[in-house]
């Protein structure tokens, strides 16, 4: 593993599938060119919207999301996180929110089913519901063993909220954690920040975390502020409110100068 530039890309999705592909092409297209060899796009990147409206047009969306990533890591010779994008199940009428990485030759490395649904009655008077369309997934997800990219962990949004998961990957030797999200701006306003800190710090090791910003649709507003935070905890990149794109350095002798400096997943007990 040696230095790169990783990519966390902010979006403004909306219910219309290809004008967020154009978007978020025309983003990837702008952290290429600023030097990134890894990218990250949000939850939902490629719709947001009426969870009904998901579901009906799910199978169209998962078709076109896994083509448009697929292309866009080959064309640009990059590896590509699709943070979460309906894939039907077989059988429920459901759907996977479900997180797609994918390698410069257009081959699938890993993919994971998000696994915390987001049910949520939030103070600012929207409620959430998101299993009612949404299936949980059942398995933990995997780490990417990388020799370019370091390990390579998925979680997507409201996993965040739930560090026996992100503990899972550092006992997988993860390097990397991505957290694509769909953040509230009424939680990400208190929370978002803190919470990608708190997984970054006690876990040693980096976090990209792209994000959705603004009114997506209806009354949805997302927090924005896609973010890279490296094993101290210190915020490398933070993109804002405004659609956009952090970009900062994954650096191996920086994890291991933190790991070595504070070995606390050494010291554990239980």
């Amino acid at each position: 593993m040696k230095s790169y530039l990783a990519a966390a890309v902010q979006m403004t999705s909306v219910p219309d599938l290809q004008k967020n592909l154009a978007q978020a092409e025309d983003l990837i297209d702008f952290a290429v060119h600023q030097g990134a060899t890894l990218i990250g796009l949000p939850e939902n990147f490629s719709f947001m919207g009426d969870e009904n409206e998901k579901r009906a047009q799910a199978l169209a969306i998962a078709t076109e999301s896994e083509k448009f990533l697929k292309t866009m890591a080959q064309r640009f010779q990059i590896t590509i996180l699709g943070g979460g994008f309906p894939v039907p199940t077989n059988s429920t009428g459901k759907v996977y929110n479900t997180a797609l990485l994918i390698d410069s030759n257009g081959e699938e490395l890993t993919r994971y089913h998000k696994v915390h649904l987001f049910d949520v009655n939030v103070p600012d008077g929207n409620t959430y519901q998101e299993s009612s369309t949404v299936m949980a997934g059942t398995q933990l997800p995997s780490v990417y063993l990388s020799p370019e990219l370091g390990n390579l962990g998925l979680s997507v949004c409201y996993d965040v909220r739930f560090p026996e998961l992100y503990r899972y990957l550092s006992q997988k030797e993860a390097d990397v954690v991505f957290v694509p999200a769909a953040f509230t701006a009424y939680t990400g306003k208190d929370h978002w920040q803190v919470l990608l800190q708190a997984r970054a710090i006690e876990n040693t090791y980096y976090i990209i975390a792209p994000a959705q910003t603004g009114l997506n649709y209806a009354r949805r507003q997302t927090h924005g502020h896609a973010m890279i935070i490296d094993p101290w905890g210190m915020v490398l990149a933070d993109a804002g409110e405004q659609p956009g794109v952090a970009i900062a350095e994954i650096n191996p002798v920086r994890l291991e100068q933190v790991r070595r400096q504070m070995p606390s997943l050494q010291h554990r007990v239980f």
